[in-house]
């Protein structure tokens, strides 16, 4: 053990040393300050002495001769004697206040019981009014929601009333217009009536005739047997059909004669002869002209086959 460490440390040379010990360095520190405070002691001394007296004589650099004494002042007026103070009034002496008297204890109770009670009461007091606040302010917002409930009611009460009103106007005015409307039918009835009845000279009717117009709307006898022959030669359709089956057919003419349609009124019950005459009409395309020159805007007329 002592083999290696002594051979660790001569290994490791750059290790401080240590320490021999500090007494030595401690003596010489207090030899040294002892040595100091001798030498200061030895070259101080400490000596007390009084202070010597000095005398000097003041001169005036220019002489100066005093003025003479001044009189004594005249004795002063004598004053007469402040008023003597008026002697303070005596206190009254401070009365003992008598002891109060201790509460009796069943006093004390019955005191507590009342002011309990007073209490309670107050406390029902207020909560009876604040209950009634509460009820008038319930009261209040009824009342007011009555009175809106009334207003609104008043307000569709008269809007009703307004729209009876105007129905009421609108249907006596709708009534006066047609009243004004059939009065004009009937001033052009009797204006028409009057027409007809002053054209009555001139009417082409028969004696039995029960009609108002000057001439029948529908075509004569010899002007219809001119528009079925014109129509005969355009018919192609052949004579066996049993019986003879009439087909009425109107015609739409054009001022100068030319067929701008045709249709069927009442039927035959025969189908290929209906559509037979109406072909027929078709190629037909134009009809003669009436009696008085003219041709009619429409016509009825009734066609067999062995017409």
């Amino acid at each position: 053990m002592t083999a290696l460490s002594a051979s660790t440390l001569q290994r490791d040379a750059f290790l401080p040393r240590a320490p021999v010990g500090i007494g030595r360095g401690l003596l010489l520190a207090l030899a040294a300050h002892a040595l100091l405070i001798a030498a200061l002691t030895a070259s101080v001394q400490w000596r007390t002495t009084s202070p010597e007296g000095v005398e000097a004589e003041l001169w005036a650099a220019v002489p100066q001769i005093a003025a003479p004494r001044a009189a004594p002042p005249e004795p002063a007026a004598a004053l007469p004697p402040p008023p003597r103070p008026a002697p303070e009034p005596t206190p009254e002496p401070v009365k003992p206040r008598p002891p109060e008297p201790q509460p009796d204890a069943q006093i004390t109770v019955e005191q507590a019981k009342r002011l309990e009670k007073e209490k309670r009461l107050k406390a029902l007091e207020e909560q009876a009014k604040q209950e009634k606040l509460r009820a008038d302010k319930l009261r209040a917002q009824k009342e007011a929601e009555q009175r809106r409930a009334d207003e609104a009611k008043a307000v569709a009460a008269q809007k009703l009333k307004d729209k009876q009103k105007d129905d009421k106007a609108r249907a006596e005015a709708a009534a006066k217009k047609r009243e004004e409307a059939d009065e004009a039918a009937r001033a052009e009835a009797r204006e028409k009536q009057m027409q007809r009845i002053a054209g009555l000279a001139g009417a082409t009717g028969a004696d039995n005739a029960r009609g108002t117009a000057l001439q029948d709307a529908g075509p004569s006898a010899d002007y219809l047997g001119r528009i079925k022959g014109r129509i005969r030669p355009n018919v192609s359709f052949p004579d066996t059909l049993p019986g003879n089956p009439a087909v009425e057919i109107e015609i739409r003419l054009s001022p100068d004669g030319r067929i701008m349609s045709s249709r069927i009124v009442k039927r035959s019950g025969v189908p290929e002869w209906d559509d037979a005459v109406l072909r027929a009409i078709e190629r037909t395309e134009v009809l003669p002209r009436n009696e008085s020159g003219q041709v009619p805007p429409a016509m009825t007329i009734v066609y067999r086959p062995r017409d």
